[in-house]
């Protein structure tokens, strides 16, 4: 029998390589190439037939996935509508962000509920959870609790018990015996998850699985992790606020970019039922340098503030500073108002932030995040009771963004008279509101300021 030979993998995409190189090719991350032992083969039987495959076509009606709900609605919506029966989730999160204590709070929500629940915590002994567990007050709740890494130990502890939703806290720290790898690695992530998953799809056990994340935000270990699974969560949140945010980056079972809202607290993550009230809820009266974005997460409008401050430089490159926003994003916006409209910053610090801890992603805050940029500029405050969407063209035009019905009905239900937006926008029954349809950026700059 021919000798295997060691294999090569990247630990920052999982990319497996033939010999060690300082780059690797497919992600281009320096120094991330390991050396492993590669993964036993079975016996391959020469010309040897599998099975035929049962097919069906598209037109073929299959009922919707019964769901378990667990009576947090942020979670619930999240999910999808509730949990699916053999799902596989990824949750992950900066270290003490709370994904512990999340779980913990939907694992005891679903045990009320009649769901058999098993939480094992591979980071932390039985003793520190039941203490986490009485400090919210969950001990109530029918949760069994195990403590333990060994991956087949849990596999058979889970075949014994056969529950309906198993925690895994976390995937980094579980190991398996037949990979000769230390916890952590590649290899081993790989090979736990693989387990775990197909043991949720054979069994009909929901499995959560708790990932970290790396410094530059994206779960540790190889991609194919976040293949594996069916949904692929992200909790966030900024350490020195309240408000904690669950994102779905990925759902089999329902809208990617779900958010839900959740407000730490003494008692554990509360729920926020109204995210755009609580993030609106500092503006006692208009002041330059802030714009409220009627954006939308998944399938739920959310309004949030953008705040700019611009001010003289002494330094030879001016600074640029963003908080919930892409640095790219606003450096093409800077790039815009000051080509097409006149704006200049050069000689000036940018200061850009989304208040509350969010994070904004969606093209239509291009508006907003130009609104407050010149409003600080030219210390003039925008309209109190305006909120603003749209996207901007590189050649200065706004372009239409969809749901613009309901960004108007969020606003209009938040006390909101006004709303700038582009021309040919869908904007359905908007009643009460009063619409400025811009054509390009100078008309509005030259609308809400006089400049341009």
């Amino acid at each position: 029998m021919a000798r295997s030979s060691p294999q090569f993998t990247c630990t920052a995409c999982g990319a497996v390589h033939r010999k060690w190189a300082g780059r690797c090719e497919s992600c281009g991350a320096w120094n991330s190439i390991i050396e492993e032992a590669p993964l036993s083969e079975g016996p391959k039987a020469p010309g040897a037939r599998g099975k035929t495959i049962a097919l069906t076509d598209l037109a073929t009606e299959t009922a919707p996935p019964p769901r378990a709900t667990s009576g947090m609605d942020e979670f619930d919506r999240v999910l999808g509508g509730g949990l699916v029966p053999a799902s596989a989730i990824l949750v992950g999160g900066d270290p003490g962000i709370g994904k512990s204590t999340l779980l913990l709070q939907a694992t005891a929500s679903f045990a009320r509920r009649g769901l058999r629940c098993l939480y094992v915590s591979g980071e932390e002994a039985a003793a520190q959870v039941q203490m986490r567990a009485q400090r919210l007050g969950l001990t109530d709740a029918p949760v069994s609790l195990g403590a333990e890494a060994n991956l087949r130990d849990i596999l058979t502890t889970l075949d014994a018990t056969r529950p309906d939703l198993a925690v895994i806290d976390s995937i980094q720290t579980m190991w398996l015996d037949s990979v000769e790898s230390a916890p952590g690695s590649v290899a081993q992530v790989r090979a736990s998850a693989h387990e775990l998953v197909t043991f949720a799809k054979r069994r009909g056990v929901s499995v959560i699985l708790v990932g970290h994340v790396t410094k530059d935000g994206q779960i540790a270990g190889p991609r194919v992790v976040e293949h594996m699974v069916d949904t692929v969560l992200y909790f966030e949140g900024e350490r020195g606020h309240q408000f904690r945010i669950l994102r779905a980056v990925k759902n089999r079972f329902g809208a990617a970019d779900e958010i839900g809202v959740f407000e730490m607290t003494g008692d554990g993550l509360a729920q926020v039922a109204n995210p755009s009230a609580l993030f609106l809820s500092d503006r006692d009266r208009p002041a330059p340098g802030s714009a409220v974005f009627a954006g939308i997460e998944g399938t739920r409008p959310v309004l949030t503030e953008i705040q700019a401050l611009v001010a003289p430089s002494s330094l030879g490159t001016p600074r640029r500073t963003v908080v919930g926003l892409e640095s790219g994003r606003l450096s093409t916006i800077l790039a815009v108002l000051e080509a097409r409209c006149g704006i200049p910053f050069t000689g000036l610090d940018v200061f850009l932030n989304v208040a509350g801890g969010m994070r904004v992603s969606e093209p239509a805050a291009d508006l907003a995040v130009a609104g407050a940029l010149v409003s600080a500029r030219e210390d003039v405050a925008i309209p109190p009771d305006m909120v603003l969407f749209g996207e901007i063209s590189l050649s200065g035009a706004l372009r239409p963004v969809t749901q613009t019905e309901n960004r108007l009905k969020e606003a209009s239900k938040l006390g909101f008279s006004q709303a700038a937006l582009p021309v040919r926008s869908k904007t359905g029954t908007a009643e009460g509101m009063r619409l400025h349809e811009v054509v390009d950026l100078t008309g509005f700059v030259g609308e809400m300021f006089g400049a341009g």
